[in-house]
């Protein structure tokens, strides 16, 4: 395995690949379809033609949430893209939301191989493997999608390069990552996914992100949350904090940057201390190329939540600023 400094380098010039097959994908069809996820979601999916892309949460009533989610305009249907191995759950839960509606909620997680390609390059390299235009895939707003061959391509963010996944059937994917490693790309170890979503301030599921997070909390205001849309699951709280809380929430997901002499890798969960008390917890931790030092992602309390805070891992003397907020 090419080591993570390579990695950069190589992602720098031309772009890597990693498998995100283990992602879980849920296909909501039928007329309903957009109706019901308008309901519960709180971003707007109605506007949504094929080809476009939104990112949401599903939210319990006391606004925390139960997943983030993709959603995919596909034409005939909706795909969900969700956190790894959620697909069967959540089709499960969606599935007992259904009363009178008509639509249908399938896990089509196995149905696909997803592969994340990132890089100075990725534009160019999707092209090649997929048949497409480099200049029409660069132009492509966020959750985007073009057709492929026995499946498509969609335009991501969590990373400081382009980004882009390509879903596929299952008997296709040795194909796709032969022909991505035909034209430079590297596999990226999940070290070196991390590093590039910390710098690209993206937290993700079942590491910054959980059923005790609020939405607000983790910076997703702008991304996943529509304010002029109707009703949602949770909406009440949301509201509330916007605009009698002036948005002010208890903690923050904040971007950290450790000081160089830090030379062992702190644990996510790690507690964190601000002007020595506590202050809160590490999320995502990787070593970063770019900066020659570790990177993270963590919560701070509102009070310590600032840019140019200096934090410390509490038992490890190990010290970190706050660079800025996770979005």
């Amino acid at each position: 395995m090419t080591n993570i400094a390579d990695q950069y380098r190589i992602i720098t010039n031309l772009g890597g690949w990693m498998d995100r097959s283990a992602r879980g994908r849920l296909e909501f069809s039928g007329p309903d379809a957009v109706a019901f996820l308008q309901g519960l979601l709180t971003n707007d999916v109605s506007h949504l033609e094929r080809g476009q892309g939104v990112y949401s949460a599903w939210l319990t009533p006391l606004g925390r949430m139960v997943t983030d989610v993709e959603v995919l305009h596909r034409g005939d249907r909706l795909v969900a893209l969700v956190g790894d191995g959620l697909g069967a759950g959540l089709a499960s839960r969606f599935d007992q939301l259904i009363f009178a509606e008509n639509l249908n909620v399938a896990d089509v997680s196995a149905e696909y191989a997803e592969i994340a390609v990132t890089g100075r390059a990725a534009e160019a390299m999707v092209a090649a493997v997929v048949g497409g235009d480099a200049a029409a895939l660069a132009a492509l707003p966020e959750l985007a999608q073009v057709d492929a061959e026995g499946g498509f391509v969609v335009r991501t963010g969590a990373s400081p390069f382009p980004e882009f996944h390509i879903l596929v059937r299952p008997d296709s994917r040795a194909g796709v990552v032969a022909r991505l490693e035909e034209a430079g790309a590297v596999a990226m170890t999940d070290d070196m996914a991390t590093a590039l979503r910390i710098e690209a301030g993206r937290g993700e599921w079942g590491r910054d992100l959980g059923e005790d997070v609020i939405p607000l909390e983790a910076g997703l205001l702008d991304r996943a949350i529509s304010t002029t849309k109707g009703c949602y699951v949770g909406q009440e709280i949301v509201i509330r904090i916007l605009h009698r809380g002036g948005g002010r929430v208890a903690k923050r997901l904040v971007t950290l940057a450790f000081e160089t002499a830090v030379d062992v890798a702190p644990e996510p969960k790690a507690a964190l201390e601000a002007a020595g008390a506590a202050a809160g917890y590490l999320t995502s931790v990787a070593f970063s190329p770019a900066r020659g030092r570790f990177i993270a992602l963590g919560y701070l309390n509102r009070n310590a939540a600032e840019v140019g805070r200096q934090v410390a891992v509490s038992g490890s003397g190990a010290t970190a600023v706050v660079t800025g907020f996770a979005s």
